[in-house]
């Protein structure tokens, strides 16, 4: 009997600093080597290090994690079985990276627009965090 071809996943953001790196992180050790995942940016900037921490306080590597343009990814030679958005904006630019993948919306709330005090905003990471896991962890269930 074969082995499966790993599915492509790119979870998509508009900054991937914080929501799609989280995606990408907890994917990955989730699902270990079942599926071949990658995150990138419309607008990217640098890795929020509140995302890192978050990860990292649950055990989920980081290493490796930046911030990439959608255009790192060569979309078009190597097309995503799967385009998860994590943010609204870069839901409206998805139709326009590839037509082919299937497209799943999660609108996770952005732990980086936070004001307040140390610990509501690193609440607030946290809930983007445990959000992404849920629903990755319901993902799994439905597609492995």
């Amino acid at each position: 009997m074969g082995r499966r071809r790993k599915q492509r996943v790119v979870i998509l953001c508009t900054g991937n600093s914080c929501r799609s790196q989280m995606a990408e992180a907890i994917w990955r050790h989730l699902a270990g080597d079942r599926y071949d995942v990658a995150s990138a940016g419309t607008e990217p900037k640098p890795v929020h290090p509140l995302t890192l921490a978050v990860l990292e306080e649950i055990g989920v590597a980081t290493t490796g994690l930046r911030s990439k343009p959608i255009t790192a990814l060569a979309l078009e030679t190597q097309p995503p079985d799967w385009i998860v958005t994590v943010c609204d904006a870069a839901k409206d630019s998805c139709p326009t990276v590839s037509a082919a993948a299937s497209h799943i919306h999660w609108p996770v709330a952005d732990p980086a627009a936070v004001r307040g005090s140390d610990e509501e905003i690193l609440a607030a990471f946290r809930q983007a965090r445990d959000d992404i896991a849920e629903r990755i962890r319901n993902f799994l269930r439905i597609h492995s």
